[in-house]
Protein backbone atom coordinates (compact mmCIF):
# COMPACT_ATOMS: atom_id res chain seq x y z
CA UNK A 1 0.00 0.00 0.00
CA UNK A 2 1.54 3.21 -0.76
CA UNK A 3 1.84 6.04 2.04
CA UNK A 4 -1.26 7.91 2.50
CA UNK A 5 -1.48 11.03 4.35
CA UNK A 6 -4.11 11.28 7.72
CA UNK A 7 -6.43 13.71 5.50
CA UNK A 8 -6.91 11.29 2.93
CA UNK A 9 -7.61 8.31 5.09
CA UNK A 10 -10.14 10.26 6.70
CA UNK A 11 -11.76 11.48 3.92
CA UNK A 12 -12.20 8.37 2.30
CA UNK A 13 -13.57 6.98 5.62
CA UNK A 14 -16.26 9.67 5.77
CA UNK A 15 -17.61 8.63 2.41
CA UNK A 16 -17.50 5.23 3.25
CA UNK A 17 -19.49 5.71 6.31
CA UNK A 18 -21.77 8.47 4.55
CA UNK A 19 -22.75 5.51 1.98
CA UNK A 20 -23.38 3.69 4.50
CA UNK A 21 -25.92 5.86 6.58
CA UNK A 22 -23.86 6.38 9.00
CA UNK A 23 -25.59 10.12 10.43
CA UNK A 24 -22.18 11.68 11.45
CA UNK A 25 -19.99 10.73 9.34
CA UNK A 26 -16.83 12.73 9.64
CA UNK A 27 -17.18 13.00 13.17
CA UNK A 28 -17.05 9.11 13.17
CA UNK A 29 -13.99 8.98 10.83
CA UNK A 30 -11.61 11.53 12.77
CA UNK A 31 -12.44 9.54 16.41
CA UNK A 32 -11.56 6.08 14.91
CA UNK A 33 -8.55 7.64 13.39
CA UNK A 34 -7.88 9.63 16.02
CA UNK A 35 -8.25 6.09 18.33
CA UNK A 36 -5.58 4.23 16.19
CA UNK A 37 -3.40 6.98 16.64
CA UNK A 38 -3.91 7.18 19.96
CA UNK A 39 -5.30 11.10 19.30
CA UNK A 40 -7.50 13.62 20.11
CA UNK A 41 -10.50 14.55 17.58
CA UNK A 42 -8.86 17.87 17.87
CA UNK A 43 -4.86 16.74 17.30
CA UNK A 44 -6.55 14.70 14.44
CA UNK A 45 -8.06 17.50 12.90
CA UNK A 46 -4.84 19.34 13.15
CA UNK A 47 -3.25 16.54 11.70
CA UNK A 48 -5.13 16.75 8.55
CA UNK A 49 -4.24 20.65 8.40
CA UNK A 50 -0.71 19.88 8.56
CA UNK A 51 -1.13 16.96 5.89
CA UNK A 52 0.65 14.59 7.97
CA UNK A 53 1.50 11.10 6.62
CA UNK A 54 -0.45 7.81 7.43
CA UNK A 55 1.89 4.31 8.52
CA UNK A 56 0.86 1.32 6.48
CA UNK A 57 0.04 -0.17 9.28
CA UNK A 58 -2.32 2.99 11.07
CA UNK A 59 -4.35 2.61 7.79
CA UNK A 60 -5.00 -0.71 7.86
CA UNK A 61 -6.43 -0.38 11.16
CA UNK A 62 -8.15 2.43 10.23
CA UNK A 63 -9.69 0.45 7.14
CA UNK A 64 -10.58 -2.32 9.35
CA UNK A 65 -12.69 -0.11 11.82
CA UNK A 66 -14.29 1.56 9.05
CA UNK A 67 -15.38 -1.19 7.81
CA UNK A 68 -17.13 -2.44 11.12
CA UNK A 69 -18.71 0.71 11.63
CA UNK A 70 -20.08 0.50 8.15
CA UNK A 71 -21.58 -2.37 9.18
CA UNK A 72 -23.18 -0.30 12.03
CA UNK A 73 -21.33 -1.53 14.46
CA UNK A 74 -21.73 1.29 17.33
CA UNK A 75 -18.64 3.57 17.66
CA UNK A 76 -18.48 3.31 21.53
CA UNK A 77 -17.97 -0.26 21.04
CA UNK A 78 -15.49 0.20 18.58
CA UNK A 79 -13.38 2.74 20.64
CA UNK A 80 -14.46 1.38 23.83
CA UNK A 81 -15.03 4.11 25.39
CA UNK A 82 -18.35 6.85 25.79
CA UNK A 83 -18.27 9.98 27.53
CA UNK A 84 -20.68 10.86 29.41
CA UNK A 85 -20.90 14.87 31.44
CA UNK A 86 -17.47 14.91 32.58
CA UNK A 87 -16.67 10.91 32.38
CA UNK A 88 -15.27 8.75 29.88
CA UNK A 89 -16.74 5.21 30.53
CA UNK A 90 -15.46 1.83 29.56
CA UNK A 91 -18.28 0.15 26.94
CA UNK A 92 -18.60 -2.71 24.71
CA UNK A 93 -20.66 -5.81 24.05
CA UNK A 94 -23.59 -6.40 26.65
CA UNK A 95 -24.10 -2.99 28.44
CA UNK A 96 -26.13 0.24 27.54
CA UNK A 97 -24.23 2.91 25.61
CA UNK A 98 -24.93 6.08 27.51
CA UNK A 99 -26.69 8.91 25.55
CA UNK A 100 -26.29 12.16 25.89
CA UNK A 101 -30.16 13.13 26.77
CA UNK A 102 -29.40 11.25 29.91
CA UNK A 103 -26.64 13.82 31.16
CA UNK A 104 -29.58 15.79 31.02
CA UNK A 105 -31.55 13.75 33.54
CA UNK A 106 -28.91 13.36 35.92
CA UNK A 107 -28.43 16.82 36.19
CA UNK A 108 -31.80 16.73 38.05
CA UNK A 109 -30.94 14.11 40.59
CA UNK A 110 -27.07 15.82 40.97
CA UNK A 111 -29.14 19.37 41.58
CA UNK A 112 -31.28 17.16 44.68
CA UNK A 113 -28.10 15.59 46.58
CA UNK A 114 -26.34 19.41 46.17
CA UNK A 115 -28.99 21.10 47.74
CA UNK A 116 -29.95 18.48 50.18
CA UNK A 117 -28.88 19.53 53.94
CA UNK A 118 -27.28 16.05 55.22
CA UNK A 119 -23.86 16.10 54.65
CA UNK A 120 -24.21 12.97 53.65
CA UNK A 121 -27.19 12.25 51.44
CA UNK A 122 -28.03 8.93 49.98
CA UNK A 123 -28.57 8.92 46.19
CA UNK A 124 -30.08 5.39 44.01
CA UNK A 125 -29.37 4.86 40.55
CA UNK A 126 -31.55 1.68 39.79
CA UNK A 127 -30.85 0.03 36.19
CA UNK A 128 -27.46 1.75 36.15
CA UNK A 129 -26.10 -0.63 33.25
CA UNK A 130 -22.50 1.25 32.37
CA UNK A 131 -22.98 3.11 36.10
CA UNK A 132 -23.33 6.26 33.84
CA UNK A 133 -25.59 8.21 36.21
CA UNK A 134 -24.78 6.46 39.84
CA UNK A 135 -21.19 7.54 38.75
CA UNK A 136 -21.71 10.73 37.51
CA UNK A 137 -23.79 11.71 41.48
CA UNK A 138 -20.64 10.27 43.14
CA UNK A 139 -18.27 12.15 41.24
CA UNK A 140 -19.85 15.55 41.57
CA UNK A 141 -21.56 15.28 44.82
CA UNK A 142 -18.23 13.68 46.23
CA UNK A 143 -20.02 13.99 50.09
CA UNK A 144 -22.94 12.33 48.96
CA UNK A 145 -23.22 8.23 49.27
CA UNK A 146 -24.67 6.33 45.92
CA UNK A 147 -26.02 3.10 45.47
CA UNK A 148 -26.34 1.44 42.20
CA UNK A 149 -27.85 -1.58 41.06
CA UNK A 150 -27.95 -3.54 37.81
CA UNK A 151 -29.81 -6.72 37.60
CA UNK A 152 -27.60 -8.02 34.05
CA UNK A 153 -24.03 -9.78 34.79
CA UNK A 154 -22.54 -8.46 31.65
CA UNK A 155 -23.75 -5.18 32.58
CA UNK A 156 -22.34 -5.27 36.10
CA UNK A 157 -19.26 -6.18 34.52
CA UNK A 158 -18.64 -2.88 32.97
CA UNK A 159 -20.70 -0.98 36.07
CA UNK A 160 -17.74 -2.26 38.13
CA UNK A 161 -14.92 -1.42 35.99
CA UNK A 162 -16.40 1.97 35.85
CA UNK A 163 -17.05 2.53 39.46
CA UNK A 164 -14.03 1.14 40.89
CA UNK A 165 -11.95 3.94 41.82
CA UNK A 166 -15.34 5.49 43.38
CA UNK A 167 -15.03 5.27 47.21
CA UNK A 168 -18.33 6.96 47.92
CA UNK A 169 -20.11 4.26 45.57
CA UNK A 170 -21.30 0.82 46.36
CA UNK A 171 -22.43 -0.92 42.81
CA UNK A 172 -25.01 -4.10 43.86
CA UNK A 173 -25.45 -6.94 41.11
CA UNK A 174 -29.40 -8.23 41.75
CA UNK A 175 -32.95 -7.00 40.75
CA UNK A 176 -34.31 -3.34 41.53
CA UNK A 177 -37.72 -4.91 43.13
CA UNK A 178 -35.83 -6.28 46.48
CA UNK A 179 -32.46 -5.09 46.48
CA UNK A 180 -31.26 -2.12 48.93
CA UNK A 181 -34.01 -2.76 51.60
CA UNK A 182 -31.53 -2.08 54.40
CA UNK A 183 -32.02 1.81 52.92
CA UNK A 184 -35.65 2.09 53.12
CA UNK A 185 -36.70 5.07 54.04
CA UNK A 186 -33.18 6.96 54.05
CA UNK A 187 -33.01 7.64 50.32
CA UNK A 188 -32.79 11.38 49.44
CA UNK A 189 -32.86 10.55 45.52
CA UNK A 190 -33.88 7.90 43.26
CA UNK A 191 -33.18 8.06 39.90
CA UNK A 192 -33.44 5.28 36.67
CA UNK A 193 -33.06 5.09 33.51
CA UNK A 194 -35.30 2.04 32.75
CA UNK A 195 -35.99 -0.09 29.67
CA UNK A 196 -38.97 1.91 28.34
CA UNK A 197 -39.58 0.73 24.90
CA UNK A 198 -42.45 -1.27 23.96
CA UNK A 199 -41.71 -4.64 22.95
CA UNK A 200 -43.18 -3.82 19.48
CA UNK A 201 -41.71 -0.93 18.77
CA UNK A 202 -38.20 -2.22 17.40
CA UNK A 203 -35.79 0.41 17.05
CA UNK A 204 -34.97 1.90 13.92
CA UNK A 205 -31.13 2.59 14.11
CA UNK A 206 -28.93 -1.10 13.67
CA UNK A 207 -26.69 0.14 16.60
CA UNK A 208 -29.54 0.11 19.08
CA UNK A 209 -31.53 -2.90 17.70
CA UNK A 210 -28.77 -5.34 17.03
CA UNK A 211 -26.44 -4.46 19.65
CA UNK A 212 -28.13 -2.90 22.77
CA UNK A 213 -28.99 -5.46 25.31
CA UNK A 214 -33.07 -6.13 24.95
CA UNK A 215 -32.70 -6.70 28.77
CA UNK A 216 -32.02 -2.79 28.73
CA UNK A 217 -34.15 -1.82 26.13
CA UNK A 218 -37.62 -3.82 26.39
CA UNK A 219 -40.18 -2.69 29.27
CA UNK A 220 -43.53 -5.02 28.52
CA UNK A 221 -46.36 -4.01 26.06
CA UNK A 222 -46.05 -0.31 26.75
CA UNK A 223 -42.79 -0.04 27.61
CA UNK A 224 -43.60 0.44 31.73
CA UNK A 225 -43.82 -2.59 33.56
CA UNK A 226 -40.19 -1.57 35.22
CA UNK A 227 -41.62 1.51 35.48
CA UNK A 228 -44.39 0.41 37.18
CA UNK A 229 -42.26 -1.72 40.03
CA UNK A 230 -39.92 1.68 40.12
CA UNK A 231 -42.28 3.36 41.34
CA UNK A 232 -43.36 0.74 43.73
CA UNK A 233 -39.61 0.09 44.98
CA UNK A 234 -38.33 4.31 45.19
CA UNK A 235 -41.41 5.49 47.23
CA UNK A 236 -40.21 2.60 49.62
CA UNK A 237 -36.68 3.77 49.81
CA UNK A 238 -37.49 7.40 49.92
CA UNK A 239 -37.23 9.24 52.70
CA UNK A 240 -40.55 11.86 52.84
CA UNK A 241 -40.25 14.90 50.58
CA UNK A 242 -37.23 12.73 48.35
CA UNK A 243 -37.22 13.22 44.63
CA UNK A 244 -37.70 10.18 42.40
CA UNK A 245 -36.25 10.74 38.57
CA UNK A 246 -37.16 8.90 35.87
CA UNK A 247 -36.15 8.55 32.02
CA UNK A 248 -38.40 7.34 29.48
CA UNK A 249 -39.68 7.72 25.78
CA UNK A 250 -41.28 11.15 24.32
CA UNK A 251 -44.73 10.32 24.59
CA UNK A 252 -45.09 8.46 27.78
CA UNK A 253 -45.01 11.51 30.06
CA UNK A 254 -48.75 11.51 30.54
CA UNK A 255 -48.97 7.68 31.48
CA UNK A 256 -46.13 8.24 33.91
CA UNK A 257 -47.64 11.07 35.28
CA UNK A 258 -51.03 9.23 35.97
CA UNK A 259 -49.29 5.99 37.20
CA UNK A 260 -46.93 8.11 39.52
CA UNK A 261 -50.23 10.04 40.90
CA UNK A 262 -51.83 6.79 41.61
CA UNK A 263 -49.30 5.22 43.42
CA UNK A 264 -49.45 8.33 45.91
CA UNK A 265 -46.68 10.42 44.64
CA UNK A 266 -46.70 14.32 45.14
CA UNK A 267 -46.37 16.58 41.99
CA UNK A 268 -45.58 14.14 39.24
CA UNK A 269 -43.34 16.68 36.32
CA UNK A 270 -42.61 15.85 32.98
CA UNK A 271 -39.32 18.14 31.68
CA UNK A 272 -38.12 18.10 28.32
CA UNK A 273 -34.71 17.34 26.84
CA UNK A 274 -32.35 19.94 25.09
CA UNK A 275 -34.52 18.89 21.48
CA UNK A 276 -37.90 19.53 23.21
CA UNK A 277 -38.87 16.05 23.58
CA UNK A 278 -40.61 15.12 26.84
CA UNK A 279 -37.54 12.88 28.68
CA UNK A 280 -37.71 12.66 32.13
CA UNK A 281 -40.72 12.88 35.24
CA UNK A 282 -39.82 13.81 38.49
CA UNK A 283 -42.01 13.18 41.37
CA UNK A 284 -41.73 13.81 45.22
CA UNK A 285 -42.25 10.90 48.33
CA UNK A 286 -45.30 12.78 50.50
Amino acid sequence: MPQTTIAAAVRDAAERLAAAGIPDPVVDAELLAGHVLGQRRGEVQAAIIRGDALDESDALAIDALIVRRAAREPLQHLTGVAPFRHLELAVGPGVFVPRPETEIVAQFAIDALLMDADPAPIGVDLCTGSGAIGLAMATEVPHARIFAVELSSQAHAWAARNTADAANLTLVLGDLADTLQELDGTAAVVISNPPYVPDDAIPRDPEVRLHDPSLALYGGSDGLDVVRILSQRAIRLLRPGGLLVIEHGELQGADIRALLAADGWRAPTTHPDLTHRDRATTALKA
